[in-house]
């Protein structure tokens, strides 16, 4: 089939890919992964905006809410940014031992920072509109006191099943060839996290501050728990329910 890559074809790509992202230079890795975090935060305000005044329990608020915040995946996607939930697919080639686990775990820290300065940034530059003091504020509070209200456990597993379906997202987008069709990859499976209500810590990194700010109940202790609980899933369903098993399930014929 013309413009679209078998999966064995995008297992191979994606092992290219990781082996390519763990050798970036480190002010290239640092840049791409502070703009991974403003793209991710820019969908997460259209998300946002998109909430305002909307039922935001339950109905096809949520899926449009999902739809419009899939913004965020395709700028990092088409734009080349670094961001780390995606990057737990760097998983496959560190299985094959093309990645070593120091240049492993230096473009995950990296990026993690990264995504988390260029996520703030953004929070902190909407936190000084109008927008913090109208409905958009209001939305972004009372999402980001639910979200702060969650039992571990529940943020541990709802952030495990989100990542896994970034990780397909960004999978998916590989099976294309041309930007048309890679948006199309992307957009239903981050609908799908968002309007399930799932935990994405990079998201979060956005909406929980920017929330705090706008007077959502909780703390940033809160916060930062949620992050953090939310970062180790995502790595489990991002690296292992994704990566390793596509990477088992075409595994190179030596």
């Amino acid at each position: 089939m013309t413009g679209l890559h078998k999966p064995s074809e995008i297992a191979e790509l994606v092992e290219k890919a990781g082996v390519a992202k763990a050798a970036m230079p480190l002010h290239a890795l640092v840049m791409l992964a502070v703009l991974a975090g403003a793209f991710i935060a820019f969908g997460g305000a259209f998300y946002l905006m998109s909430m305002t005044g909307a039922d935001l329990a339950h109905g096809p608020s949520r899926v449009l809410g999902g739809l419009v915040f899939s913004l965020g995946l395709i700028l990092v996607v088409i734009g080349g940014a670094e961001l780390f939930t995606g990057n737990a697919l760097i998983v496959m080639a560190w299985v094959d031992r093309q990645v070593s686990t120091p240049a492993l775990l230096r473009n995950w820290t990296t990026v993690w920072i990264g995504n988390l300065a260029g996520a703030l940034l953004i929070a902190a530059a909407i936190s000084q509109t109008s927008l913090i003091t109208g409905g958009f504020g209001t939305t972004a509070a009372k999402i980001a006191a639910g979200k702060m209200a969650l039992a571990p456990l529940d943020i541990f597993v709802r952030a495990i099943l989100c990542n896994a379906l970034v990780c397909l997202a960004v999978w998916l987008s590989f099976a294309a060839t041309d930007v048309a069709g890679k948006i199309l990859a992307i957009i239903l499976p981050v609908a799908a996290f968002v309007a399930l209500g799932l935990e994405h810590s990079i998201a979060n990194m956005f909406l929980l501050p920017l929330g705090l700010m706008a007077g959502a109940e909780g703390s940033a202790a809160l916060a930062a728990q949620n992050i953090a609980i939310a970062t180790a899933g995502n790595i489990l369903g991002g690296a292992g329910g994704v990566a390793l098993a596509y990477r088992f399930a075409f595994k190179p014929q030596v």
